[in-house]
């Protein structure tokens, strides 16, 4: 049975940017599909085209058919898990979110409760289901969407980059639970994500789109060698590897796959890499000194004695699972929190000696989670505008080459709500750039970039700290944080327990590292980017046993 049919969709939002262009697509009943493409190229507009209760005002040709019928699919045929949960959640506790949609079928007293219950206990989420929603982080929020989704019992699931919060082991649990819901219910999925390593190989079916259509459309494991355009850059781990080794026959798909390959491949190679510490001119930028820190008198510390140093001209990567704290840490680290105990200091000067003018307008700036929060205009090119009158800091020719450097010129006269969420996040990102603080405190930056455009932000960053600036990015995107970081800290237990040069903390982990390193753990000592296992297995083909000196090597 086709569950969905899709022919020649085209849409446009009322300013008349053109967004999907003739998209034809069939799903059949129990399909697990991955929608993949580069930031803008409709995959959210589609998915929301699909449920009709969150379908975008707009111009639309073409038909969408669901389920074999004429007649409109009801709100609980299909459900959706939104990008951002905080557009999603809209009651105050965890209990009342998932038996919201339940209360408006009409459903029992009892029956409510049994799936409540058993949706708590599927997704581990039983801990905090008397919790009120504000408290959660953002991973936990986007669990408990999904398990409200869930509870209804939808027949297709709609997930727009699900895991864009998770940090990486709660990714691949969140992953593998839809898996599960895949095969044990029949439950059809269709999830767009830039993350594929992890979903990829669970997928039977592959779809990309850019420029407002599909550009392939197949097994996962037949994109290898596609004309895919610049989203060959998001294929798996393994399949890149291999596609720079030029490897021949059946491209690996899971990292297991992969080391197989790799094996062969650098069979016999002996080059391996030496770091040396980053270079920083020595002085602190900001420093915390055994900080304590809760919300309320009641609840337990989120901060237990926190210290960390972060030197001037360096990109600091804080790293640790969802609701550990990273964000609270960011938020005292902005001034936005204030500890009860211990020090937070801006280049050797306690944070509240500062003036908030003079902390807020040139010192540092703070780009938050949600980057919905930064918009205050009807237009992105209005909003910058008011920033740059209100801070005294650039003209319209700031803003237009900003605008250039970002790739969102385009996009200046749209509303920020008509964005996709990776739209929202290099626009919000721009705004941020625009106020030049000399301190950059980042929350989860590369949050639904494709792979492209976060290469593009990676240098972005390197530039920042070669003209003197320092970067503080909290982040679950290992792959990034091996790239462009300097220094890495592992938050745990309000604390952070492990601070060390980047590519030493990713080659020492067996977790929290990259896929590259998952790869190639035990064929090279202490690889961890992919650029990295590429230069050493082709030094060993060649029969040469080259050294690199540092990470930044193996970055043009």
């Amino acid at each position: 049975m086709e569950i969905l049919q899709i022919k020649n969709l085209r849409f446009g939002y009322p300013d008349g940017a053109a967004v999907l262009d003739g998209i034809d697509l069939s799903v059949h009943e129990g399909a697990f599909v991955v929608l993949a493409g580069p930031s803008g190229c409709g995959k959210t507009t589609l998915l929301r085209l699909i449920k009709p209760e969150l379908a975008p005002n707009g111009k639309q040709a073409g038909e969408i058919r669901a389920f074999e019928r004429d007649t409109p699919p009801t709100a609980s045929e299909i459900g959706m898990v939104m990008q951002d949960p905080e557009t999603g959640i809209v009651t105050d506790m965890v209990w009342h979110e998932l038996v919201f949609g339940l209360e408006n079928m009409g459903l029992s007293q009892g029956e409510i409760r049994v799936r409540a219950g058993e949706v708590s206990n599927y997704f581990g989420i039983q801990e905090l289901f008397h919790r009120d929603t504000p408290t959660l982080s953002g991973g936990q929020k986007q669990l408990l969407s999904l398990a409200a989704a869930v509870a209804m019992r939808p027949r297709l699931l709609l997930l727009d980059e699900p895991t864009s919060r998770l940090d990486p082991l709660a990714a691949a649990s969140f992953l593998q639970s839809l898996r599960k819901l895949n095969q044990e219910t029949g439950m059809t999925i269709i999830i767009a994500e830039h993350r594929l390593d992890d979903v990829f190989p669970m997928a039977d079916r592959a779809v990309f789109l850019d420029g407002g259509k599909v550009v392939y459309d197949g097994k996962p494991d037949m994109a290898y060698g596609k004309d895919l355009g610049r989203m060959e850059r998001a294929l798996p781990t393994p399949m890149r590897i291999f596609s720079a080794l030029d490897g021949a026959g059946t491209s690996p798909l899971t990292i297991a796959e992969g080391r197989a390959f790799l094996r062969d491949a650098a069979a016999g190679c002996s080059a391996r890499i030496t770091r040396k510490a980053p270079e920083t001119d020595g002085e602190t930028a900001l420093e915390v000194k055994k900080v304590w820190f809760r919300y309320e008198r009641e609840l337990p510390d989120v901060l237990r004695g926190a210290n960390m140093q972060v030197k001037k001209g360096e990109i600091y990567a804080v790293l640790g699972a969802n609701g550990s704290g990273k964000t609270t840490l960011l938020s005292v680290l902005a001034g936005l929190q204030k500890p009860y105990r211990g020090k937070v200091l801006v280049a050797g000067e306690p944070i509240g000696d500062i003036g908030k003018k003079e902390l807020y307008r040139s010192r540092l700036s703070l780009l938050p989670q949600n980057p919905e929060n930064v918009f205050v205009k009807e237009t992105l090119r209005l909003d910058f505008e008011h920033l740059l009158t209100k801070t005294k800091s650039g003209g319209k020719g700031d803003i237009e080459e900003m605008a250039e450097k970002m790739g969102i010129s385009h996009l200046l006269d749209r509303h920020p709500s008509d964005l996709s969420g990776g739209e929202k996040q290099k626009t919000a990102l721009a705004k941020f750039l625009l106020r030049k603080p000399d301190i950059l405190l980042l929350d989860e930056p590369t949050k639904g970039l494709d792979a492209f455009v976060k290469e593009e932000l990676a240098e972005c960053f390197r530039t920042l700290r070669d003209q003197g600036k320092t970067l503080v990015i909290v982040t679950h995107d290992v792959d990034f944080a091996a790239d462009v970081a300097d220094t890495c800290g592992l938050f745990f237990d309000g604390d952070l327990i492990s601070q060390e040069a980047a590519g030493d903390f990713f080659a020492a982990s067996a977790y929290y590292t990259t896929a590259a390193r998952r790869m190639s753990a035990g064929i090279f000592e202490n690889a961890v980017t992919e650029k990295e296992v590429i230069t050493l297995c082709k030094s060993g083909q060649k029969g040469g046993s080259a050294t690199a000196s540092s990470q930044s090597a193996f970055r043009d």
